[in-house]
């Protein structure tokens, strides 16, 4: 769906005044929408598309892809029943990867996962029940793919 009025944030596509089969473009929102609204993808970022996609599924595109999936950079592929659609990311957009719940943003270039934190240790005087109490908030976090725990 080429040079028609989009949404700034996500691109989604507007009706057209005196547009013909508004339909399309409407449904065209709304799977972009279905796939990118609590966005979450099967695996990725990966160059080559899968080979058995099933419908609503949707994948992180890798930096040089192949096939079908060419020429759309760090793109969310979304499988649908009229083939692949693809939604360029914003810097800021955030999707969780279902193989191992890891939360990725994208930073304007990537996906990247959330920065690494380390546990508490060193320091003059131990204070034991601070240190818990941050390990416990640091492994919660962690848990929410909020954080890596290092």
């Amino acid at each position: 769906m080429t040079d028609m009025p989009t949404t700034p944030r996500l691109a989604l596509p507007l009706l057209a005044v005196s547009q013909a089969q508004k339909e399309v473009t409407h449904n065209e929102a709304l799977t972009l929408l279905d796939a990118l609204l609590h966005a979450a993808v099967e695996a990725g970022p990966l160059a080559a598309p899968p080979a058995s996609p099933v419908t609503g599924q949707c994948w992180l595109v890798d930096a040089v892809p192949t096939g079908a999936w060419a020429g759309n950079s760090h793109a969310i592929a979304i499988w649908t029943a009229g083939g692949w659609r693809f939604a360029p990311p914003r810097e800021g957009v955030t999707v969780v990867r279902l193989t191992d719940n890891m939360r990725l943003r994208f930073d304007g270039a990537a996906w990247v996962p959330p920065a690494t934190v380390g546990m508490p240790t060193g320091g003059a005087i131990i204070d034991s029940e601070a240190r818990s109490a941050i390990s416990t908030l640091i492994l919660s976090l962690a848990a929410q793919g909020l954080l890596i725990s290092g």
